[in-house]
């Protein structure tokens, strides 16, 4: 440290009081990062490591998003034929002053409004596997709207999705924005008489806090995606809920899902939760390295029969 100019002094010892005190400090600093550490998750302190993104980073380490991986998947779960879905680019939002665009997916043979489902990507961002993921749920008969958090960027790895992701859940606000107002393109631009929300990974938890943003949706899906647990947060949501998570998750806990499970039951909501065992994070994400065919097939299943019960009837 700088002081200010004086005469030399000759050097004196350092007493043996003063050398205590400073171990002390020493040890208390220690202790100050480390009781945050032990006190709770790491997700109560951004300070603390590994934050969600962390985790998220981890489970994803090695993947990449491989173009096509989501058609060719072995899992019955199949590209609709060519010519039954028709796909256009669109604008659905204007977002900090920028226009938005996303990707829609509707029958070809379209008469009048159809249900709506709101597509939520990964990580990865809005990339060829979402878009086909969207063109599947066209075939079901959706007018399917993958929707794009991340400002037209996409990421080729994990690092690239990590500082993506983050930035989001820096500052959630325009996302919120973003989805609802892809929500009134859905309602009022396509007139969809019903409306959903579904997505994988980080579009997971991104479905489950459109539900709780937007009390209008009629369902929601989220495949492994961060979970809430407080009931407070929990008590604004009205659409009923479909949880799909792997029981080997580290990303994702099993004791986090079946804690908000707890809570949602409790609080009487509509929500079904299925947890496969021996499947990981990302189970169905065929371009990953843990990717489970018939979890995938299965979770597939319930995800089209929810929606047609939620967004079809009565339609």
């Amino acid at each position: 440290m700088n002081q200010p100019s004086s005469p030399l002094r000759p050097l004196r010892p350092l007493r043996v009081a003063s050398v205590q005190a400073l171990a002390l400090a020493a040890l208390l600093a220690a202790l100050s990062w480390a009781l945050p550490a032990c006190a709770g998750d790491a997700d109560d302190d951004p300070s603390q490591e590994p934050s969600h993104t962390d985790r998220m980073a981890a489970e994803h380490a090695g993947d990449r998003p491989v173009p096509g991986a989501a058609a060719d998947a072995p899992s019955g779960v199949a590209e609709p034929p060519a010519g039954e879905v028709a796909t256009e680019r669109v604008v659905y939002a204007t977002v900090g002053g920028k226009e938005v665009t996303g990707y829609l997916a509707r029958p070809a043979a379209t008469t009048g409004g159809l249900p709506g489902v709101i597509v939520i990507h990964e990580w990865w961002g809005l990339n060829d596997n979402v878009e086909t993921m969207a063109r599947m749920l066209a075939h079901q008969g959706y007018a399917a709207l993958a929707v794009d958090l991340y400002g037209g960027e996409n990421a080729e790895g994990p690092e690239g999705a990590r500082a993506l992701m983050q930035e989001v859940m820096d500052d959630p606000a325009p996302a919120k924005d973003n989805l609802r107002q892809a929500h009134a393109y859905l309602t009022e631009t396509l007139g969809a008489p019903s409306t959903g929300v579904i997505g994988w990974c980080f579009g997971g938890g991104w479905s489950l806090q459109t539900a709780l943003t937007i009390p209008e949706l009629d369902a929601a899906v989220m495949y492994y995606g961060r979970v809430v647990t407080d009931p407070e947060e929990l008590k604004a949501l009205d659409a009923p809920l479909l949880g799909l998570f792997g029981e080997e998750d580290q990303g994702i806990p099993v004791e986090g899902v079946r804690e908000m499970e707890a809570a949602l039951e409790t609080l009487g909501k509509d929500a079904t939760v299925h947890v496969y065992p021996g499947a990981g994070h990302a189970f169905a994400n065929p371009s990953g390295t843990h990717y489970v065919p018939e979890a995938a097939k299965d979770a597939w299943d319930k995800t089209t029969a929810f929606f047609a019960e939620h967004l079809k009837a009565g339609s």
